[in-house]
């Protein structure tokens, strides 16, 4: 280990505990020669992790469920991007200022462009949580026509008319006519591999789905769909890309990208 203090980075969330993170940005640092430790967090009290981070010299965390969009009153600045799309994944501490910054978005539309041009193409967005936010406001910068299904009406019709774009209950999910689906909803994790929030007749030939769940390396969704013809993008790609740019964010330093996605890939086939 290098002489000095060790930066202590991390992940904020609940539950935390089937989060690669940790072994994603320690491998990075490791690599990239970086005198940092990345550790999981978890904790339902937001407020007390927010002011233990800023009392312990914490450089910077990552942000998932529950807490993308309620992290942001306890904040300093936004990052123009996430300001627009309203949920923050990435916290970012300098010179006492806590500033936060949305990855997801930018990390699903890189893995979303290994398989498909995006501009006009018709997506339908599952889920209407924080990282929902953040892929539906890129997919529409890059020019994607969307439509939000979610279970809870309420919060899918908000998403919807953040977006400006349509919204259907999740119920009727087969009505909708898409080139892409991208699944967003925690449906389908470790250890719940085998749910899923899409009914499987939904899939039809050439469609792209890409879920944004990483652990199961392959969810039921995207075997189904695979089965079914469709082009499958595991969430490793969107979680190497977006933890890519946290990784840059916090150090400055290119990201070492084939390590991560080797180490993860690794983790998950154990």
């Amino acid at each position: 280990m290098k002489n000095g203090l060790r930066k202590i980075y991390g992940v904020l969330g609940n539950p935390i505990g089937h989060s690669l993170s940790p072994v994603m940005h320690n491998a990075a640092f490791e690599a990239a020669g970086v005198n940092a430790q990345y550790v999981a967090f978890e904790s339902l009290d937001l407020k007390g992790s927010i002011d233990g981070m800023r009392a312990l010299g914490i450089r910077g965390m990552s942000i998932t469920i529950p807490f993308k969009t309620s992290v942001i009153p306890y904040l300093d600045e936004l990052d123009p991007l996430a300001e627009k799309i309203g949920a923050v994944n990435t916290l970012v501490k300098k010179n006492g200022w806590l500033k936060g910054y949305n990855t997801d978005g930018l990390g699903a539309m890189k893995a979303l462009q290994t398989k498909i041009d995006l501009a006009g193409k018709r997506c339908v967005l599952v889920g209407a949580g924080g990282a929902a936010r953040g892929i539906g406001f890129m997919a529409r910068e890059n020019g994607m026509e969307l439509v939000v299904a979610n279970r809870s009406v309420d919060r899918g019709i908000a998403l919807a008319d953040f977006l400006e774009c349509p919204f259907i209950p999740l119920e009727r999910i087969g009505e909708a006519v898409t080139d892409v689906l991208i699944q967003t909803t925690p449906v389908g994790m470790f250890p719940h591999e085998d749910a899923s929030p899409v009914p499987d007749d939904v899939f039809q030939k050439e469609m792209v789905v890409m879920d944004a769940i990483y652990n199961p390396l392959e969810t039921r969704l995207l075997k189904t769909a695979r089965a079914r013809g469709c082009a499958t993008i595991s969430g490793l790609e969107m979680f190497i890309h977006q933890g890519a740019e946290q990784f840059y964010l916090w150090t400055g330093l290119n990201p070492p990208m084939d390590v991560m996605r080797a180490v993860v890939r690794n983790a998950l086939l154990k």
